[in-house]
C-alpha cells in the first residue's frame, strides 16, 4: 500500500529484503494484474456486491452499485453528496492520474469548497505546502524544501498538473501521512513504543478488523512471495507489516477528517489503491470517525485487450486502464549513502533496477560528478535523475578501488522490457 501500494524506499540505511519484496508486490497490486489475482476478487466490502463481480475493460468506467459500465458526468453527479472522495493510484500512472485531475477540476467546477489531502506528503513538511499554494515558491526551490525524491519518490511529473491546479485555484493542499521513522518504530516495535509527541501524529490503531487482516493476509501469502520469507518468523512478519499498514491507515483518515472540520470543505485524497480496497483502508478509519458519506475511485491495469475479474465490491467505481510497456517517466533507482567525514554520495548496494545496472554502478562506488557537476546531496542527486526523460543519456564519473571509471546511464525503456 505505501502505495501499498508502497515502494521501499531508503533513507540511510536499506530496508529488510523481505520487507521491500512486500512494499513492492503492494504497489504493484492495481498495476499488471494476473488473470486470478485473489486479493481482487474476495468477498468484500459492501455486502450486497459480495460474491459479485465486474469485468473490466481497458477504457471503460464501472459503477459497482449498478454493475456496469457508467459515463464520467454520471459519476461525477452520483458523487454530489460525498464529503470525502478517494481517489486511488498507482504511483507510477500517468493514466490514473490524468483520471484523477479530471476528477478533481470537475469537483472544483461543481463546488470550488474544495481540499486535497495528500497520502504523498508527511505532516511535519505541511508549511511548505501552504507555501507552494500560497504562490511563494517556484517549482524547483518546492521540489528542494519538500524533499520530494526523498519523501516520496516517485517523479514529480505524475502530480504535476495537480499541483498547479491547487496553486491556480487557491485549493488548500494538506499533508496526511506520518513520518517513516515512525511508522518503521510501530513495525517493529509496536505502538506503545511511540512517544508521547509520535502519538499526537498517529492515533491508536485499531487492529481488530478481522476483514482487512484477510485481504493483507491474502496479499502477503501470494505466491509471488518467495519461500525464505515463508519461515517460521511469517507470522510476525506480517504482524510488523499489518501495524504500519493501520498506522498509515489510521494517521490518514484521521489527517483527512481533521481537515473536513477544520475548513468545512469537501475533501478530496489522493492514496494509494491498497489504501482504500474494498473500503477498509483510510476511507474507512474516516468513515468511523466523522459518519460522513464518500466514494472511492481506483483504476485497474488491463493486460492487453483483455477483461479482468474483480469484486463488485473493490470499490465504488473501477476503471481500466490500458497496458503500458512502462511508465511514462523513467524511474532511477540506486541506493545511496552519506559516509562521515565525506561528502561525496556512496553507493551502498550493488543496483538490481535495470537503467542503474545496465550503467555498470558497484557497491562502495564514490559519486564525484554527474554530468560534470558535483553532489553531495541524495535528494539533489534524484532530482537530478528526475530531470531526464526516455531517450537521454548522461555521464557519471565515480571512484572505484582507488581509480576514476566513467559510467554511462541510459535512459532505454528497452531495458525495462527485458526486464519484464
Amino acid at each position: 500500500m505505501k502505495n501499498n501500494l508502497y515502494q521501499a524506499k531508503l533513507k540511510r540505511r536499506a530496508a529488510p529484503a523481505w520487507l521491500v519484496l512486500f512494499v513492492l508486490i503492494l504497489a504493484c497490486l492495481v498495476y499488471a494484474q494476473p488473470a486470478e489475482d485473489k486479493s481482487l476478487t474476495l468477498p468484500l466490502g459492501p455486502k450486497p456486491y459480495r460474491g459479485k463481480f465486474l469485468l473490466i475493460e481497458p477504457g471503460k468506467l464501472y459503477s459497482a452499485s449498478k454493475g456496469q459500465p457508467i459515463e464520467f458526468g454520471r459519476m461525477m453527479k452520483e458523487m454530489k453528496k460525498a464529503r470525502f472522495i478517494y481517489l486511488g493510484e498507482t504511483h507510477d500512472n500517468l493514466d490514473m492520474h490524468e483520471m484523477q485531475f479530471r476528477v478533481i477540476e470537475t469537483l472544483y467546477r461543481q463546488d470550488p469548497n474544495l481540499a486535497i489531502g495528500l497520502e504523498q506528503i508527511t505532516v511535519d513538511l505541511q508549511p511548505v505546502l501552504d507555501r507552494w499554494v500560497a504562490g511563494q515558491l517556484d517549482e524547483k526551490t518546492f521540489l528542494k524544501e519538500i524533499r520530494w525524491y526523498v519523501t516520496w519518490s516517485f517523479n514529480y511529473g505524475y502530480y504535476r498538473k495537480i499541483f498547479d491546479l491547487a496553486r491556480e485555484k487557491k485549493l488548500p493542499l494538506f499533508a496526511l501521512n506520518a513520518p517513516r521513522n515512525i511508522i518503521s518504530k510501530i513495525r517493529m516495535q509496536g505502538y506503545e513504543a511511540l512517544s508521547e509527541e509520535e502519538k499526537k501524529i498517529v492515533p491508536p490503531l485499531d487492529l481488530s478488523n478481522e476483514e482487512h487482516r484477510w485481504l493483507l493476509k491474502t496479499i502477503f501469502e501470494a505466491e509471488e512471495i518467495p519461500p525464505q520469507m515463508k519461515g517460521a518468523n511469517l507470522e510476525a512478519m506480517f504482524e510488523g507489516l499489518y501495524r504500519a499498514q493501520v498506522a498509515w491507515d489510521e494517521t490518514m483518515g484521521t489527517k483527512a477528517v481533521e481537515v473536513a472540520e477544520a475548513t468545512g470543505r469537501r475533501v478530496v485524497v489522493l492514496a494509494g489503491s491498497g489504501h482504500l480496497l474494498y473500503n477498509l483502508g483510510l476511507n474507512y478509519r474516516a468513515w468511523n470517525k466523522s459518519r460522513q458519506p464518500w466514494a472511492t475511485v481506483i483504476g485497474i491495469q488491463v493486460p492487453g485487450n483483455s477483461r479482468i475479474k474483480v469484486s463488485r465490491g473493490l470499490a465504488d467505481f473501477i476503471y481500466g486502464v490500458g497496458e503500458k510497456d512502462y511508465p511514462a517517466y523513467p524511474a532511477f533507482s540506486l541506493s545511496l549513502k552519506k559516509v562521515e567525514g565525506l561528502t561525496n554520495l556512496v553507493v551502498s548496494a550493488n543496483p538490481t533496477e535495470p537503467l542503474a545496472r545496465n550503467a555498470g554502478f558497484q557497491k562502495g562506488d564514490v559519486i564525484l560528478t554527474v554530468e560534470d557537476q558535483p553532489v553531495s546531496d541524495i535528494h539533489d542527486f534524484r532530482l537530478m535523475m528526475a530531470g531526464h526523460n526516455w531517450g537521454d543519456e548522461i555521464k557519471v564519473r565515480v571512484l572505484r578501488n582507488g581509480e576514476v571509471v566513467w559510467l554511462n546511464i541510459r535512459f532505454d525503456p528497452e531495458l525495462l522490457k527485458k526486464k519484464n
